[in-house]
Order: C-alpha cells, then structure tokens, then sequence
C-alpha cells in the first residue's frame, strides 16, 4: 500500500507565495512520476505540473513562470512552489504519483492520489 501525506495549503493574498509538499511512504519499490493536479469547485481536475524520474518537467500553461515543481528522490517527497499567486489559482490540490510497488509477493504499478490540500488566495 501507497500513502501521500500532502501539507503547504493555506490562505494567501495575490501575489504571495506557497510551497506544497507531498511525500509518499509504503511499499514502493520505484517512482515513475509524481505530480500536481487542481480542482476548482465546480471544475475538472486539471494538471497543474508534473516531474518524472528522470526530472523532466511539465506545467500547464497557466502556471508557468509562477510554480517550479521539483522533487527529493531519497525522501520520495515532491514540492511545489507558487508564486505569484492569483485568485484564480485558488482549487484544491491534490497530489499523485505512480511508480511500482512490492505487496503480497508482487511487484505491480501503482496510481495513487493525496488527500488533498486547499489553496485560497484572496484578491
């Protein structure tokens, strides 16, 4: 079993800055990638950006220039660092990673998401 353990959310002005942190325990064996995803209410979840082993990186447009994504491999832990932030950037935000896991005497993929972190920023 996967777990992600997401912290860094809050209540910011535009303008301001917020880091997000996610760190993910369990049976892994490897990490393919792991990422930011958002969700505004009444709105799809959408990519905000996403980092892969090999540390390619992708943002969504919206976001780039103001967010850096980046990520520890030895603490299986990735950031998310906002800037800059705008009222529209306000979602829930929530973490996922997949890679391979070792349970019950089996290596398998895995997808898992976090339970989610608000960011509110007020204009």
């Amino acid at each position: 079993q996967v777990q992600l353990v997401e912290s860094g959310g809050g209540l910011v002005q535009a303008g301001g800055s917020l880091r997000l942190s996610c760190a993910a325990s369990g049976s892994i064996v490897s990490i393919n990638a792991m990422g930011w995803y958002r969700q505004a209410p009444g709105e799809q979840r959408e990519l905000v950006a996403r980092i892969t082993s090999g540390g390619n990186t992708n943002y969504a447009d919206s976001v780039k220039g103001r967010f850096t994504i980046s990520r520890d491999n030895a603490k299986i832990t990735v950031y998310l660092q906002m800037n800059s932030l705008k009222p529209e950037d306000t979602a829930v935000y929530y973490c996922h990673a997949e890679g391979i896991d070792y349970s019950g005497s089996i290596y398998k993929g895995f997808a898992f998401w976090g339970q989610g972190t608000q960011v509110t920023v007020s204009s």
